[in-house]
């Protein structure tokens, strides 16, 4: 019986996966490594190897209930146990609403939303057994504030905050106080997940600054495998729009929507009709493996972060107006302080 801890991490051949199963095997971890690409998976097992950490892949396409099952099998033959279980492979489209193929939207809530349950179900049959573990999903600040053009992948991830939800109010009532529950929400971050989106809009999908490294959600995830906290957010700008929602919600969507018009699909580069890689992984070896090539320097990160104050300062200023109250007005000022104090400091 291994005395390493165990961590089982889907979406792991690049990405945030990838960091994250990197970031546990510095600490020593054993890594029990998922996605569709065995071939990367080898890889990256052999570079946790060199790490410090014991790795094992297994090839598992997560919409597959069987196949995540045989993913825990193998991970508790191997190990043992499973400490920690990171609920992350998601794919995403993005299209008008009227023009999105009905089998891309299924396959979204099918990888994005069952993939996570039965993650979810595999890890805590074992967990609950054990008295004792941390499962961490992995969803997104659209699951709180959703864009244009990517429907169910905004569905998925305010599914996938309520399922978390829902499992920490079991074991509360179960007594299991040692099972943690926690969910991430990232901001955008810098992987290659746009490139391996479907896109039906005829525009290239860029990522929408500010961009964060997927270190910074390994480490989010790795600080929760260590002191389980029920929800994070990762980026500041995310963690500004997230609150600011709750106080002006429909001023914030707006500005969402206009931010990805103008952001998040190029005005420059066309693209074709594709399903990228939701149904079937990308081969080609020149794919990044973590990063997508989107991190902005910090400079233009502090210009976004500062659009953003201005944006939810002026929609909350909106808001009270309409709402003839005055706490739009404070909650707005209050944004702008506190995210014009954070992008200095950056």
């Amino acid at each position: 019986m291994s005395k390493q801890r165990v961590a089982v991490i889907t979406g792991a051949s690049s990405g945030i996966g990838r960091a994250t199963a990197l970031r546990f095997a510095d600490d020593g971890w054993s890594v029990v490594l998922a996605s569709r690409r065995g071939d990367a998976l080898e890889e990256l097992a052999d570079e946790c190897r060199a790490r410090g950490g014991s790795a094992l892949a297994v090839p598992t396409d997560v919409a597959d209930e069987n196949a995540v099952e045989s993913l825990a099998l193998a991970a508790v033959e191997r190990f043992n146990r499973i400490d920690v279980w990171v609920n992350n492979a998601a794919v995403s489209v993005f299209s008008p609403f009227l023009d999105m193929p009905m089998d891309d939207f299924r396959r979204v809530i099918d990888v994005n939303v069952m993939g996570y349950v039965y993650g979810s179900r595999a890890a805590l049959e074992v967990m609950t057994r054990q008295e004792k573990g941390v499962l961490i999903n992995v969803a997104s600040i659209v699951g709180e504030v959703p864009q244009p053009y990517t429907a169910p992948y905004g569905m998925s991830k305010a599914a996938v905050r309520a399922l978390s939800v829902s499992l920490r109010q079991e074991l509360w009532l179960q007594g299991l106080k040692k099972v943690r529950v926690c969910t991430v929400l990232p901001a955008t971050i810098d992987t290659p997940f746009f490139r391996h989106s479907a896109n039906y809009t005829g525009r290239k999908v860029v990522a929408m600054p500010p961009v964060y490294p997927a270190d910074q959600v390994a480490v989010a995830i790795r600080d929760l495998a260590k002191a389980p906290a029920d929800e994070v957010i990762v980026g500041g700008a995310g963690k500004m729009m997230v609150r600011q929602h709750r106080v002006t919600p429909g001023p914030v969507e707006l500005q969402m929507a206009v931010q990805v018009e103008k952001t998040h699909l190029s005005r420059e580069e066309q693209a074709e009709d594709t399903t990228a890689a939701i149904y079937e992984p990308f081969a080609d070896p020149s794919d990044p493996d973590i990063g997508g090539g989107w991190e902005g320097r910090k400079r233009k990160n502090r210009r976004r972060l500062l659009t953003w104050t201005a944006a939810l300062a002026g929609g909350a200023v909106l808001a009270s107006k309409t709402l003839g109250g005055k706490s739009g007005l404070l909650a707005g000022t209050a944004a702008a302080k506190a995210l014009k104090q954070k992008a200095r400091s950056r």
